[in-house]
């Protein structure tokens, strides 16, 4: 929890006003691909033409920031992992919203890596192998456990290990593979020379909801005019970066550590212009499928309108 105790440095509250009558926002974000929306917001103007001054703390899981969510610490955690936070809005430790949507799953904007000289050639080949994912039961493992069902191939052992530390952990051979999303992806590629052995956009995982912006429902009740511009702030990003992904390419560099040449050559996901209950709904019967929901959840009272 060391990045958790970071972003809550000098930050005992978040919201409140500028001193230009702007709606203070405070979000905590990953430095994944999935954040870009966010970053092309608050670049382009499109916050403030909502009368918001968005400032952005960044964490390297999303879960780091739910304790700061609850405290209000943070208004809205972006990027965040959909499974986690259904979880916690079934557990009754969340009230959750959804802001809007981050991410869908697209071809190759994460992959099952092994190293250049690995033993393993194909998907059947991780039964029972040690996968290095950023956090247990989540969006990596439930996607990849999908693909590989399909494929009626075996499950392997999953060992959490954060992004950054993936490729070290890979080249050591603390683990067999490693499924890394953009932009850690191509630059355990280029940095080792690790081989794609799967594709974790293929089959049952492609076009799924992996990400999105989400808050509270306490926050949305006291604040719904920052709420309604947030969202559209998103959307209108999220719209530049599926029509112009150069726009997303060029924003990368800012808040990752890919350069400008780097970035040309990720994978980027799909960046849809407005959430949807029925593809979250197909996410949802994926993890009731795996065991990581217990009830049904109904998404749609959970989008923020």
């Amino acid at each position: 929890m060391a990045t958790a105790a970071l972003l809550l440095a000098g930050c005992d509250s978040a919201g409140g006003s500028s001193h230009d009558g702007r709606q203070q926002l405070t979000v905590a974000a990953l430095p994944l691909t999935d954040s870009a929306a966010l970053y092309l917001a608050r670049d382009r103007g499109l916050f403030a033409k909502e009368g918001l001054e968005v400032r952005i703390r960044p964490v390297q899981q999303s879960i780091q920031a739910l304790p700061a969510l609850l405290k209000g610490q943070v208004n809205v955690i972006a990027s965040a992992n959909y499974v986690t936070y259904f979880q916690a809005y079934e557990k009754g430790t969340l009230d959750l919203r959804v802001l809007a949507e981050g991410v869908r799953i697209a071809p190759h904007m994460m992959d099952v890596l092994v190293s250049r000289d690995s033993a393993l050639k194909s998907p059947a080949d991780l039964a029972g192998k040690k996968v290095a994912v950023a956090v247990l039961n989540n969006i990596q493992s439930l996607t990849l456990n999908a693909i590989l069902d399909a494929d009626g191939a075996g499950r392997p052992v999953y060992r959490q290990i954060l992004f950054p530390q993936m490729g070290p952990a890979l080249d050591q051979g603390q683990v067999d593979a490693v499924h890394a999303v953009e932009p850690f992806d191509t630059a355990i590629q280029g940095a080792s020379g690790a081989r794609v052995l799967l594709d974790g956009g293929a089959g049952p995982a492609r076009g799924l909801p992996a990400s999105g912006y989400v808050t509270t429902g306490d926050f949305v009740a006291k604040h719904p005019k920052a709420a309604a511009g947030f969202r559209r702030a998103i959307e209108a990003a999220s719209k530049i970066a599926a029509r112009d992904p150069a726009a997303v390419r060029a924003e990368l560099p800012k808040y990752t550590k890919v350069t400008a040449e780097q970035a040309k050559s990720l994978h980027l996901p799909a960046y849809p212009a407005t959430a949807d209950a029925a593809q979250l709904r197909r996410l949802i019967a994926l993890m009731r499928e795996q065991g990581l929901l217990k009830k049904n959840v109904d998404p749609a009272p959970l989008l923020v309108p």
